[in-house]
């Protein structure tokens, strides 16, 4: 049976990752979230690794602005956790897993972004992910694996598209940003994605490497957030269109972080499904 460590099993995509993994009776899951696991912990790293075949890791420093002015904490995270997850995989034999960013990116290009395009951060939590993928690529260049997604939601938690819907209940009107274009990327098909990558690896099909974790297609927030409204029978010109200008934010965002999936196909697996399609999938409850 193959024995598999879900870390940041408390969070969005942790819930997720564990929700798909529940279906595998062939699987035997260990869930670590916060509370049971401290990944700047080296050595707690290395002895809830032990006895492991794969490492599933969605544990991560999500709070983009903060990083900027605590990139030491971000990169605690986001960097140094990471080698230290990287290192007791390499010590224990596991495959790695590793959940990144298109945030690695600047955001200047005018088509996707290939998996091996060069990389240049605009902000720090970009900066402290790129140092975790470094991390995965320099400790585990035959058993890790990177996989950079971006726009990520869910019907649960925090995100874009549980705040668009409370706002809906509470203001007639939603100006929203239509100057930054990416791929919304449900969480649990991202989470389908990252296990069977890890069949994929075990099974000798997957080259190690990045991958890219996100849905076809592409839009602006706007875009988004009109979509959400129709599908769930609200209109959606109450939604406005607004430039980035409008809501400073200390961190700075990349404008374009549409990213390419050309490697799926190497490791036997098919391209990710249209952003729109998941997204009618997710709010009428099917999955997650």
């Amino acid at each position: 049976m193959t024995r598999i460590l879900v870390t940041g099993a408390g969070g969005m995509l942790g819930r997720d990752l564990l929700a798909v993994l529940r279906t595998r009776p062939d699987l035997s899951v260990t869930a670590a979230g916060r509370a049971g696991l401290d990944v700047t912990d080296a050595r707690a790293v290395r002895d809830a690794v032990g006895g492991h075949d794969v490492v599933l890791n969605a544990a991560a420093w999500t709070d983009v602005d903060g990083a900027e002015t605590r990139e030491r904490d971000a990169t605690a995270v986001n960097g140094a956790a990471v080698a230290a997850l990287a290192c007791a995989c390499a010590g224990s034999g596991a495959r790695l897993v590793h959940v990144s960013t298109d945030y690695v990116f600047g955001g200047d290009a005018t088509e996707p972004y290939p998996e091996d395009a060069p990389t240049g951060p605009v902000n720090a939590y970009g900066r402290s992910k790129l140092a975790g993928e470094r991390a995965v690529a320099r400790l585990l260049p035959e058993t890790g694996y990177v996989v950079r997604t971006a726009w990520l939601y869910a019907t649960h938690g925090r995100n874009f598209v549980t705040t668009m819907l409370r706002l809906a209940a509470e203001r007639d009107r939603l100006d929203v940003v239509d100057d930054q274009r990416g791929q919304p990327t449900w969480s649990y098909r991202l989470a389908e994605r990252l296990v069977a990558l890890a069949d994929a690896a075990l099974a000798g099909d997957a080259a190690p490497g990045t991958y890219h974790g996100t849905a076809a297609g592409e839009t602006t927030w706007y875009g988004l957030a009109r979509a959400v409204f129709a599908l769930r029978g609200l209109d959606p010109d109450r939604v406005r269109p607004a430039t980035s200008d409008s809501f400073p934010r200390p961190a700075p965002r990349p404008r374009y972080s549409v990213l390419a999936h050309g490697r799926w196909a190497s490791a036997k697996l098919p391209p990710p499904g249209h952003w729109r399609a998941d997204l009618a999938q997710a709010l009428a409850g099917d999955g997650g």
